[in-house]
């Protein structure tokens, strides 16, 4: 076995789960899903059927991540953050083959408390601030927070806010440089 679980941890047959990965106390990964190489999956995770993780994704305590989910490598998603896979949930009605997809883009960060609505995808290294409700799409770079989410600002790939100057700004961490051109962001340098 090239990776951890927790003796409490519940793994189902027909799971891949890459190379270092670590799946810690109470935490369930169903059937169909796929893990990459060195993910962390805190205590109380449930990985769903057909979720996809790509690698270096790290999942803090009590998060469900559901069928329909994506995440891109370099993933963080904050303790208790929850996704949904249906805009319409009834408990008498099945809507298994209504379940929405949602993509987390490379890098993004969700904070705790967050939660994603189904259908809506989150941008490469967007930071979704703790509580935030997700109920569009999010760009790549942005930072958005409340309930509504609603954006108050860019993020560089370090996490720090950037300030655009001539539509130009600089991680003060990384010194990478960034470009914003009709109300998107790209790193130049």
């Amino acid at each position: 076995m090239s990776y951890y679980a927790h003796p409490t941890a519940v793994i189902d047959e027909g799971c891949t789960i890459g190379e270092g990965t670590k799946i810690w106390h109470f935490s369930h990964v169903m059937s169909g899903c796929t893990l990459g190489n060195n993910c962390n999956l805190g205590q109380n995770v449930v990985i769903s059927p057909g979720v996809i993780l790509g690698s270096n994704v790290k999942i803090q305590n009590n998060v469900s991540v559901y069928t329909g989910v994506i995440c891109e490598d370099d993933v963080f998603l904050g303790p208790s953050c929850v996704f949904t896979n249906v805009i319409n949930p009834r408990s008498a009605v099945n809507r298994r083959e209504h379940y929405l997809e949602t993509k987390v883009g490379r890098g993004a960060s969700i904070g705790a408390n967050a939660t994603i609505v189904c259908g809506h995808n989150i941008g490469a290294y967007a930071l979704i601030g703790a509580g935030a409700v997700v109920t569009k799409h999010i760009p790549s770079y942005a930072l958005v927070v409340g309930n509504p989410a609603k954006q108050i600002g860019w993020v560089s790939e370090f996490g720090h806010r950037l300030e655009f100057h001539d539509n130009v700004a600089v991680c003060p961490e990384s010194e990478q440089e960034y470009m914003l051109e009709n109300q998107i962001v790209k790193r130049t340098k």
